[in-house]
Order: C-alpha cells, then structure tokens, then sequence
C-alpha cells in the first residue's frame, strides 16, 4: 500500500565527507590576518584542508545522454554508476553537462564579442580542460573560419598536473593546440601577466565550479509519520561546492558597537597553544581599507545624540566579511587585460549559517542536509519523477558544520557565497569608474556594462537546454541549480 503525502513535500537527504587531522600549526606565534588564517586552512601543504584530500578532476568517456533518461531517480542512478565505476572524487558541471555547458558559454562569447578583431580568451582554473575544448570546438563549427583560426585560448592553472590534463584533453581535437596553451601560475599574481594587454578578450572563471562525490540516504516525514524511502536505496547527487570565488582569502572587520569605527581581525594562538582568538587592530591593511570603502561601509558617519546613547544603553557588535582575495584577483585583471569582458559564476547565497556577520561563511567537516521541495502528490515507491520547485543547502545535527570560523584548522570547509552586487561594486571599482565618481546614480560615464542572470536563465538564453532535460521533463542543468548565478561584465566604450 502506497503511502502519500499533501501536494507539497520536502525530501531530506544527508551525506557525509571523511573528516580529516587538523592542527593548530597553520598559525605560527605572531598573529595572522583573517585571510591568512583561511588560506592556511584551506590551503597548507601539511594541515590544509584540500592539502588531505584528492584533487583528481574526473573526465567522463563520453557525454550523458539525458534524453534516454526516465527522470531524476535515473539521473542519479547513472551518476551514482559513473562515480562508482570512475573512483573519483568529483565531477564539474561543464564535464557532466558537456559538450552543453561549455557551449552555452561559447554562445554567449560569440553573441556578444566584436569577431571583426582577432577572439582572446583567459581562463582562470581550467580543471581537465573540458570547458576549453567545448568552446574551441563550437567556435570551430560555428564561427567564421577566420574567428577560429585568429583566435587564442590561454587557461591559467595554479596546479601542475591539471595544466597536463587540460593538453592532453584539448589536445584530442589537433587543430585547437596551435590555439591554446597553459601557463602554470597563479592568476592574483601580477608578476606573472607581464606588461598588460590591450586587445578585447575574455576572461572566463567557470572551473570554480566543482561537483563532488556524496552519498545520500533520504528519508521523508511529515507531521503524522516517519517514513524512510527506500533504506537501501544510496543515491548520487551533485551539489555545488565552488573552488575559486568563495574559497579566495576574506577578510573580518569588527566593531564592538553601531557607531564605533571598524577594526580589522587577527588570529592569534592563545597562551595554552591549543587555542585560537582574534585580535583586534585599527584598520592598517590596504586591501581591506580599500573593500571597506568600496561597500561604504563609512557612509554616514554623522551620529546623532539618540543613536549615541543607545549604542551605549544597547551596544550592538557588529561583524563584516570582506572579499579581499576577489578583490586582489579583480584587481590584477583589470590593470593587466583593460577591454576584458567577464563571466563568472558562484553561490549566490548559503543557507542558515551560524557564523555571525554579513557574507559570512559555512565551515563544514563532514556534509550538508540536501532539501528537495518537490511539487505534486508525493507516493512512496511509485513518483520518483516529481519535479523540484526548489533545492536548498541545509545544515543538520549530524553535519558537524561549526559555529566559528576558527574551529577549522585543516579538517573543515570554508566556504562563502558571492555577494553579487558586492562583485558589481569592485568590477566597477577596478576599473577606474568608482574613484572618479563618487555618485553612481547615474550610469554616465562607466567603463563596465554588467549583467547578473540566475544559472537557469543564463542557459535559456545560450544554451541548449533541451539537450540537458530528462524524457519526463526534469533538467538538472536548469533545476538543480537554484543557489548560482552568472555574472556578466564587458567593457563600454568609456574604455580606451
């Protein structure tokens, strides 16, 4: 007997990551900015957390055919084959959704781009190298012959051996290695772009996306029963981890109430050595001076006598998460590719994090609670095909997310969502435009155009999406992507 539930109904699923050694080690015994603290965190070659852990990128032998797929039970039954039979640790979206993704990208480059000039393209953390070939390969067949053979596809990779797959990947395709190449550096690093360039390009960070392998039991409840659907059924989903935006080095600022002025945070160890604390100094730092000022967070500094007396009656602390490390990255591009245009893609918002201040982090050592809103009567062993209304990151008991950011010492998480308009702010910030006009309520005069678009709508507009949907209608590519959203920016004629 069939059990069902109303016409709206949430379905939990819970997964696991392998918790990891940590140390107190990645803060020395003089005090560390934030940034530095979260960049050791992450990043250390003994403590960091991605340091213990597998990088392997996966490349599927071939491309998903989702048209032969029932719907979304068969969607992640295949995932789940692929994982298995693979052993590797994650997939990025552009693999799975390839050649699709990477075309939908490719579309929105060649609608938008000036092909009468020769076609530049930078991409900042190629991964295997399958966002590159997807794009060479569609420019080829569908591009002017002359944009493809003038063109020059240029991916900079921090890691060594990801710079090798991204050859041999784009290599299979002879005609795009006279075309491409790989320069194995760090891309916030000014020294390694050389004298600037002056040509239109394009720059394109989309590798920050990153599908990892997680193992999900779900269960279902409402307020009469609890039920688990299928106990033995383990399914595989891809959830959106990002690899560039939100784990680039941020930075705390701190103010003990509403009107005093802002400090900036340090870590420290504390006297025991098995303890960490912040520390708290007038503000010094360049990068953060600058972030402060790009989200005005001194506007207004004028206090009345009321709001004076009752920050002292009702002192209220208040805690700002600042995008340093973006910042830097922005930055450099702008001083070194002046005409670029820009598309990125990231979180746009995390849901019920714990850690107090504005954008402020998610800190997990183990997984997150995956909720499927879906639509329509739910029963149990028979509609697996339900579409979902909305997917949404949350956090349970058993996740071990922390409470604080300085409870992760190489065996946790740090991830934060992009603060979209933030991202707008500092584009137009780098470019010249917000230093010469201080009001930005006219549009006159800026350098960049700039575009925000959920991931769905972005891929409706370039992409193919029905090359990506399931026989019942389900599309993973359009569904399942709720929590991103794409960020367009190209030069006006402002630019010289």
């Amino acid at each position: 007997m069939f059990t069902r539930s109303p016409t709206t109904k949430k379905l939990s699923f819970f997964f696991h990551l392998h918790k990891s050694h940590f140390s107190t080690d990645i803060v020395g015994d003089k005090p560390v900015l934030v940034r530095d603290f979260i960049h050791s965190a992450l990043y250390d070659p003994k403590h960091g957390y991605f340091s213990q852990r597998s990088r392997s990128v996966g490349v599927l032998e071939r491309s998903i055919k989702f048209n032969q797929l029932e719907g979304r039970k068969a969607y992640m039954n295949h995932l789940d084959k692929i994982y298995k039979r693979s052993d590797i640790s994650w997939f990025t979206p552009v693999e799975l959704f390839k050649p699709w993704y990477a075309h939908g990208i490719a579309e929105a480059i060649m609608r938008t781009t000036q092909l009468s000039v020769p076609l530049h393209i930078y991409e900042i953390g190629g991964g295997s190298g399958i966002c590159a070939k997807g794009i060479l390969d569609y420019i080829m067949l569908n591009a002017p012959a002359r944009v493809y053979n003038n063109m020059t596809y240029t991916s900079v990779e921090i890691s060594p051996s990801l710079a090798e797959i991204q050859k041999e990947t784009v290599g299979e395709v002879r005609s795009h290695l006279s075309k491409f190449r790989v320069e194995c550096r760090d891309a916030a690093d000014r020294s390694g772009w050389g004298d600037a360039k002056q040509q239109p390009c394009w720059v394109i960070m989309l590798e920050m996306l990153c599908t990892k392998t997680l193992m999900l039991i779900a269960s279902y409840a409402n307020e009469h029963e609890k039920l688990l659907v299928d106990e033995s059924l383990h399914l595989m989903i891809n959830t959106l981890i990002h690899v560039v935006l939100d784990n680039l080095p941020h930075d705390l600022v701190y103010s003990e109430n509403q009107i005093f002025p802002w400090k900036e945070v340090w870590v420290e160890k504390q006297h025991d050595k098995e303890s960490l604390s912040e520390l708290y100094k007038p503000l010094e730092d360049p990068s953060i001076k600058r972030c402060v000022e790009i989200v005005e967070l001194d506007k207004n500094q004028s206090v009345s006598i009321a709001k004076s007396v009752w920050s002292k009656v009702f002192p209220k602390p208040r805690r700002c998460w600042l995008p340093t490390g973006c910042l830097k990255l922005l930055e450099v591009l702008h001083e070194v590719l002046p005409r670029m245009s820009l598309i990125a893609s990231d979180f746009s918002f995390l849901p019920d994090v714990s850690i107090p201040g504005e954008r402020a982090p998610l800190v997990s050592t183990k997984g997150l609670m995956l909720v499927l809103e879906l639509e329509g009567p739910f029963v149990h062993g028979q509609r697996d095909d339900l579409p979902c209304s909305h997917l949404d990151l949350q956090k349970d008991g058993r996740s071990e997310d922390y409470n604080s950011y300085l409870d992760a010492k190489g065996d946790a998480d740090i991830f934060f969502p992009t603060d979209f308009w933030l991202l707008e702010r500092m584009d137009h910030y780098c470019s010249g435009w917000m230093k010469l006009h201080g009001d930005n309520s006219t549009n006159q005069g800026k350098k960049r155009r700039t575009l925000v678009l959920d991931t769905s709508a972005f891929m409706k507009e370039f992409g193919l999406p029905t090359k990506t949907r399931t026989k019942d209608g389900y599309n993973p590519l359009l569904d399942d992507f709720k929590n991103t959203k794409f960020y367009l920016s190209v030069p006006t004629h402002n630019v010289k």
